[in-house]
């Protein structure tokens, strides 16, 4: 991993090592390239009560800001182009640690948030940040649901999440 991304990752590192928000926990993170953490709901909702969900955050060499070789311009230099990169951040299943239901969430923990995609995606946003919006979607949800075309989606699907252009049609879940 070359450029802002290792000191970026061993800053929020560092910083989450010691202090996260209540319901947010550091699981492992062993490199710069994969994290897990746990969250859990801490209100009162009783589609998550007493449960805790394990994400898994996988880190490219552009995050969370790299550079994207240009075209060149002449034969002496070549443009280099900004690109703002999310860390792919899915929900992962393991035991006591289900993939939680949302209508914003398929089955096989990709999760459809539109900071998690390019468009979406800021560099001031961090690890925190994206854990935080993530409970925040789960506490404001009422409908114990899957997203609509669920199992084609899980079935079908060969992107990874990152890659995958959602149509962001419903900010009310």
């Amino acid at each position: 991993m070359a450029g802002l991304g290792p000191k970026r990752l061993n800053k929020e590192l560092s910083k989450i090592s010691v202090s996260l928000p209540p319901g947010i926990t550091l699981v492992s993170a062993d490199n710069l390239e994969e994290w897990f953490l746990d969250i859990r709901v801490l209100d009162q909702n009783p589609i998550y009560a007493d449960q805790t969900y394990r994400l898994k955050f996988k880190f490219s060499t552009a995050y969370p800001i790299g550079m994207c070789p240009g075209h060149l311009q002449s034969r002496s230099r070549s443009t280099n182009t900004n690109i703002t990169e999310p860390p792919e951040v899915t929900f992962v299943k393991v035991e006591d640690r289900p993939i939680p239901m949302h209508p914003h969430i398929y089955s096989n923990g990709i999760i459809c948030l539109d900071l998690l995609g390019t468009q979406g995606w800021s560099p001031v946003q961090n690890v925190e940040s994206v854990c935080m919006s993530i409970q925040s979607m789960l506490t404001g949800n009422t409908k114990n649901e899957r997203p609509p075309g669920d199992e084609d989606f899980v079935r079908g699907n060969r992107l990874r999440p990152r890659d995958i252009d959602f149509y962001y049609h419903d900010n009310t879940v």
